[in-house]
């Protein structure tokens, strides 16, 4: 029993020393190749190399690696241009709108006045002395605004003084004296809204006689016309008189 279990070693010894390679001399060897690891070529001839273990394919990582994203360095980013300016709007003028034949149509009035009246009111009212009385006035000039009493030189009550609105704009106000025994008018002042003895003595020359009146005052009567002139001591026109 004991030689029979050693003969299949024996066979197996045999077999494997027939068939292994003949021994070659070590110096007679290549030297080893240039893709051997740094521990290869660094190790130790006496250290004892490490075995390979190559996995099977059942055991290996069949599953590939993840990828990696690597941003690499660059120039600076440009900036940004600015958007470019829009087109200004060009304006259009409306069109006027269309004739409305039912729409109102907005007129001023002809005035209520002749145009002599317009032209120079004062002196269209000097040339009605002796014809015009208050009811005439009215009628023009509408609802007197003021009411004084007119005096003679004995300072004896003659005569009533209403003052109305110049319709014509061109004076501040005009004052109409009537006669109290025949109710007929017999003089006009007219109030100047701005004007000046000098203004006066450009239009109507410088015949005149100058009086002296109260608080600085002075009268000049002409002598070429049936007008009067109050001054005050500027030089300003208060009224002036025609008759």
């Amino acid at each position: 029993m004991y030689s029979i279990r050693l003969i299949p070693a024996v066979l197996v010894s045999v077999g494997v020393a027939l068939g292994a390679p003949p021994a070659e001399d070590a110096s007679k060897l290549p030297p080893p190749p240039a893709s051997a690891t740094s521990q290869e070529r660094t190790a130790d001839p006496a250290s004892p190399v490490p075995t390979l273990r190559i996995l099977p394919p059942v055991l290996r990582n069949s599953e590939k690696e993840d990828s990696l994203l690597v941003v690499l360095p660059g120039g600076p980013a440009a900036p940004a241009e600015d958007p470019a300016p829009l087109a200004a709007a060009v304006a259009h003028p409306a069109a006027p709108p269309a004739d409305d034949p039912e729409r109102p149509q907005l007129r001023r009035a002809p005035p209520a006045y002749p145009p002599e009246f317009g032209a120079e009111s004062a002196m269209f009212c000097q040339k009605q002395i002796g014809d015009w009385t208050l009811d005439d006035a009215v009628a023009l000039l509408g609802e007197p605004k003021g009411h004084r009493v007119s005096l003679d030189d004995d300072g004896v009550e003659n005569g009533d003084i209403f003052a109305f609105a110049d319709a014509s704009s061109r004076y501040r106000q005009l004052e109409l004296d009537f006669d109290r025994e025949t109710g007929a008018l017999r003089s006009v002042f007219a109030y100047p809204w701005k004007m000046t003895w000098q203004e006066c003595r450009k239009l109507w020359g410088a015949r005149v006689s100058a009086t002296e009146a109260d608080r600085g005052r002075k009268f000049y009567s002409y002598l070429d016309r049936r007008l009067d002139v109050l001054v005050d001591p500027s030089g300003n026109v208060i009224n002036f008189g025609l008759y």
